[in-house]
């Protein structure tokens, strides 16, 4: 695929998309757009054309990620909807639905997605789900594209909020897992460069072990659990902590902040 993209607002996640394009090899014209172009300049020296223009760069690509944040997508989709008309507009704002996009410029086509921070290092969850518009075509450029980010999935649109809470902000608290499990290993005497590269590895690698072998996670936990040993010591501290339940009631209250903030935006499904 040779299609021009415009990545609008090349900040954290705009540009961990711009990258991961370049990093893959991607052939077409790639532009990126920012109102700080001393902050973007370095993409510049990768071959990436750099603008504040939002409607030129949209008239120059046949794909356009929008990166802004939720209240700022009503006022950029009217600025460029007379360039936006028949192409395909992939978004990563959370809570805005489809047919809130589709209302102000009922031509184009989108795609919703809802990535996550480790796009950064192309190991991105990205969701994603489409208007009635998006042709089989496109949604294969959909996937080759989201590709070079990280796994993607199709998924309904009913469940985005929950996934927003799940893995959008998911890096967030395997974080706070990871800090825990450091400082678990700075009081029983690790040293600390040690005691972080082994929580995040195992981490890691427990990850990779669910994606790639297709074991269950419990069964993981029992592969290394042993009677009287040392696991099913830990696990017990575990489970008296609640840690099962602190997780549940997090991703529930995440959920439900990710519909409110909706409504406090004035974005309601139409």
């Amino acid at each position: 695929m040779k299609d021009g993209i415009a990545v609008i607002g090349t900040g954290v996640i705009g540009g961990a998309i711009v990258n991961s394009l370049m990093k893959s090899g991607y052939d077409g014209k790639i532009i990126a757009t920012e109102i700080d172009l001393e902050k973007i300049r370095g993409l510049e020296k990768l071959g990436v054309t750099i603008t504040r223009d939002n409607k030129k760069a949209v008239k120059d690509s046949e794909v356009i990620f929008l990166c802004v944040k939720p209240n700022s997508v009503e006022n950029v989709l009217k600025e460029i909807s007379s360039e936006l008309e028949g192409k395909m507009l992939i978004y990563t704002a959370a809570t805005v639905p489809l047919k809130f996009c589709k209302r102000i410029v009922p031509k184009a086509k989108f795609v919703r997605t809802m990535p996550n921070i480790a796009i950064l290092v192309q190991e991105s969850f990205t969701a994603y789900c489409c208007d009635d518009s998006v042709t089989q075509g496109d949604k294969e450029k959909v996937k080759e594209i989201l590709g070079v980010m990280g796994i993607h999935m199709e998924v309904k649109e009913r469940y985005m909020d929950g996934i927003t809470a799940l893995s959008g902000s998911g890096p967030g608290y395997i974080s706070v897992i990871i800090e825990a499990l450091m400082y678990a290993g700075l009081k029983v005497g690790l040293p600390r460069d040690l005691s972080l590269y082994s929580s995040a590895q195992s981490v890691l690698g427990t990850a990779k072990l669910v994606l790639d072998s297709g074991k269950h996670a419990a069964e993981i936990r029992d592969m290394v659990t042993t009677p009287g040993g040392t696991t099913i010591e830990a696990i017990y501290e575990l489970e008296g902590g609640q840690i099962r339940q602190a997780l549940m009631r997090a991703v529930e209250a995440a959920t439900k902040k990710s519909a409110k903030i909706r409504k406090q935006w004035g974005i309601n499904e139409l």
